[in-house]
């Protein structure tokens, strides 16, 4: 489990246990929430749509077994169905949004009951933008029901009255894999229901979505040229393990996830004018496009593509194995600086 969302869940449970500090409680609640709710908005913001639906852990067992859009939903229909037919016994998000049209979903349900081939196919169906902002709408709503909830509800348990009105919602299937849901949520109090649905089933799921996308760009980039268009090696960059590169439609990089549809300058650059990447091109050195703009990190980059220019891709990847081996670091920036002249000049002495 990620530290920091362990260790906020962990300082979560502690804080609401007491009446004194359980307010304290739920804004680090609603902090770790929105932390990992980030997540899920990088991974929609910077994914093709084929991501969403495709299973690199089909077959297997656990969370990352499934795609990106059925994590995203199953997280979201556990939370608007807990939250509102059980906690608030009020109408679901879901139905008072119209989100089963927006979403295009063949299903009300959790999708427990879902397997194989049937999660990949309810996923393509899916508008995965659509199931995003039904996520964000989900969420804001829990996000009130947790600000005006009150330290004696924590204990308010949950009776068989409550089971049936779960039951005859039909938002829970009667399949195996699903019914003992109602069972579960019921056997809580509102207490473990924060802790459960509303904290630690995100972070799960979250997680396994990025085991999920961490493999579709490994798969992605597997055969691509490893210097970027800009010149960074991204065999060498602190966001290898899960960026598909700028050369795939899987590119998370910092700087192009800042950029207009996610796509660094250099890049469109460089696709534009037919360049394998920046260290062919004849304005080079006066470049001021994107990632090599004044004041800005990428200068040292450029010396990067410089370097490539003057001495080859394959040169510069040995100059980075040495600093690696010789200095602890994650962005090259640490090392060659932030001023072109003197990081060529740095790269250079390292030959």
């Amino acid at each position: 489990m990620n530290k920091d969302w362990s260790d906020k869940n962990k300082q979560m449970q502690k804080l609401i246990g007491k009446e004194a500090t359980f307010r304290e409680g739920i804004e680090v609640l609603l902090d770790l929430r929105n932390d990992l709710f980030g997540q899920i908005t990088s991974i929609v913001n910077t994914f093709p749509a084929d991501a969403f639906w495709q299973m690199p852990f089909g077959g297997t067992e656990g969370y990352h077994s499934k795609t990106l859009a059925y994590s995203m939903w199953h997280i979201f229909r556990i939370e608007d169905i807990v939250a509102h037919t059980q906690i608030l016994q009020d109408e679901q998000v879901l139905f008072s949004g119209d989100w089963m049209k927006k979403t295009k979903s063949t299903i009300t349900t959790t999708g427990n009951e879902l397997k194989g081939e049937e999660i990949m196919e309810f996923s393509k169906a899916l508008d995965v933008k659509a199931v995003y902002e039904y996520c964000k709408a989900v969420m804001e709503s829990t996000n009130e029901l947790l600000k005006n909830l009150e330290y004696k509800e924590l204990k308010r348990k949950f009776t068989d009255e409550d089971k049936e009105r779960l039951a005859e919602s039909k938002c829970v299937s009667t399949d195996e894999e699903a019914v003992w849901l109602i069972d579960y949520w019921c056997g809580k109090d509102v207490k473990g229901l924060v802790q459960m649905p509303f904290s630690r089933h995100w972070i799960m799921h979250i997680e396994a979505m990025c085991r999920i996308k961490n493999k579709l760009c490994q798969k992605a980039k597997k055969g691509v040229e490893p210097i970027a268009y800009c010149g960074l090696s991204c065999d060498h960059c602190f966001l290898k393990d899960w960026c598909g590169s700028c050369r795939t439609d899987y590119n998370t990089c910092s700087y192009a996830t800042c950029s207009p549809n996610g796509v660094c300058p250099n890049a469109v650059c460089c696709r534009t004018k037919g360049d394998e990447g920046c260290y062919e091109c004849e304005e080079l050195d006066d470049c001021r496009t994107g990632f090599y703009g004044n004041g800005n990190d990428g200068n040292a980059i450029k010396a990067m593509a410089q370097f490539i220019r003057k001495y080859d891709k394959k040169e510069l990847a040995k100059v980075l194995d040495t600093l690696h081996e010789k200095y602890d670091f994650q962005m090259i920036q640490e090392i060659i600086g932030y001023d072109t002249a003197e990081g060529l000049k740095i790269l250079e002495e390292n030959r």
